[in-house]
């Protein structure tokens, strides 16, 4: 009897930014929204399911456009009541996540305005497929 296998491939073509900070998600995203004149707004929870018979694990999600590049971004918290969603990064309270292309110059002008927050301990880059868990966070 032949065997017949399924190659997944996850689609990890975006930009990820850790956040580090001990703030509500609502009180960030207001610092954000403020600080760097973004328009982040409260989505749908991002959803996680494990087991098919287990219910879902709901971690907040925030969203926020530019029409000019059609670049997406995604404010998502790490830590829910069930547990984390990036479990290997369990200092993180944050992740950015962004769609589409966007330049160095204005990656570098979001992570420094980021870590000018004083309530943002730390704000870096990741390298998405490095990451255990990396499919917790496909959108």
């Amino acid at each position: 009897m032949n065997k017949t296998y399924l190659k997944l491939t996850l689609d990890l073509d975006f930009i990820l930014i850790a956040i580090t900070a001990p703030l509500k998600d609502y009180v960030l995203c207001h610092k954000i929204n403020t600080r760097l004149n973004t328009q982040f707004e409260k989505i749908d929870d991002h959803e996680i399911f494990f087991n098919v018979d287990e219910p879902a694990w709901c971690f907040s999600k925030y969203y926020f456009f530019v029409e000019q590049g059609e670049v997406e971004y995604y404010l998502i918290c790490n830590k829910s009541s069930d547990g984390f969603l990036i479990p290997e990064m369990n200092k993180v309270d944050f992740f950015i996540i962004i769609k589409e292309f966007i330049d160095k110059e204005d990656l570098d002008y979001l992570i420094n305005g980021l870590n000018k927050l004083p309530d943002i301990q730390v704000a870096a880059k990741i390298d998405p497929t490095k990451l255990k868990s990396r499919e917790n966070l496909v959108i």
